[in-house]
């Protein structure tokens, strides 16, 4: 059997847990690809979840240690499965891992061919890790589960992150007016992804600031969530990934709360390729390391500060 280099933890647990050696290089099963991975990127709490470690989005999974992480991820097809279909050997693709598989910490990764498209061809395989999970998430955030119109005022929380920079994007891309939270750092940086108003979370209180929004992107939870209610407009949306919202809350303010986990999405994906090969919308890479360096990387996400993605560039040596 054919070798790779890949990082794996082989029990739960954090960053300790996560070892750069040889493993076995997968093999692709009808309807998956082979890839030979140029990049991933990865993501805060991934090591936490359930999914990352068993076959199941919810407790109660088998587990299927040694896992692989870093569920994002852009490179080029190596070997077609069986019944793979409209995909060839050397095209370009990126997408998003589903999160009970092995992710792309590795030289190569399977992935459901259903799931990938075609890498935009106006940025390099590092800025499309970057911008595949987090684009994802703010589409279906604010399309699928808030239907964000253009005129609507949307607040977004946490707007200088992976997820956020790409959402205050893609919500000005879509005519809205965007109010976001962000350090003092970051208000330029954030103005000029399309940001109408930065509020300066360490200095200011947002609710003193804006009154009847449409829509709340919620990426902190905790109090930042709770706070968050009394800026909708009766009839408005919270949508969070950071923790359900309350029902009780949002019965109360006559507004509706949601709570989604990210999914692969081929169309989505080809439609958020399309905004960033037409400059729409730009990937945000904060740094990029060395797929040695991945635990350190992902030891440094609790307490760093980040503008946009970590990514691993599979390809590039240790420093």
């Amino acid at each position: 059997m054919s070798t790779m280099h890949a990082v794996r933890a082989h029990r739960r647990g954090g960053p300790e847990e996560l070892v750069y050696e040889e493993a076995p290089r997968p093999e692709p099963t009808p309807g998956e690809v082979l890839v030979a991975v140029h990049a991933a990127s990865i993501t805060p709490g991934e090591l936490t979840w359930d999914a990352t470690w068993t076959d199941r989005r919810t407790p109660g999974g088998r587990e299927r240690t040694p896992i692989v992480p870093a569920h994002e991820m852009s490179g080029v097809v190596a070997a077609l499965g069986p019944g793979v279909t409209g995909t060839a050997v050397g095209d370009e693709v990126f997408g998003l891992i589903p999160f009970v598989r092995d992710g792309a910490a590795a030289e190569y990764v399977t992935v459901p061919a259903d799931v990938l498209a075609a890498k935009p061809a106006t940025v390099d395989h590092e800025a499309a890790a970057a911008v595949a999970m987090p684009a994802l998430t703010a589409w279906q955030a604010l399309v699928r589960h808030a239907g964000l119109q253009a005129g609507q005022h949307v607040l977004v929380h946490g707007a200088a992150g992976g997820v956020g920079s790409l959402a205050v994007q893609v919500a000005a891309d879509l005519g809205a007016r965007v109010t976001a939270t962000a350090g003092a750092r970051d208000r330029g940086f954030v103005t000029e992804l399309g940001a109408h108003e930065v509020v300066d979370y360490r200095a200011e209180r947002f609710e003193d600031r804006v009154a009847g929004v449409d829509v709340v992107l919620d990426l902190v939870g905790g109090e930042t969530q709770e706070r968050s209610w009394a800026v909708l407009r009766p009839g408005g949306v919270l949508v969070s990934v950071a923790a359900p919202p309350d029902a009780g809350e949002a019965a109360a303010h006559g507004a509706r709360g949601v709570f989604f986990i990210v999914e692969p999405d081929r169309a989505e994906l080809e439609t958020l390729a399309r905004l960033v090969e037409t400059g729409r919308l730009a990937p945000v890479v904060d740094r990029v390391v060395p797929l040695a360096g991945t635990r350190a990387a992902y030891e440094e996400l609790p307490v760093g500060h980040r503008r946009g993605k970590i990514v691993i560039g599979v390809a590039r040596p240790a420093a």
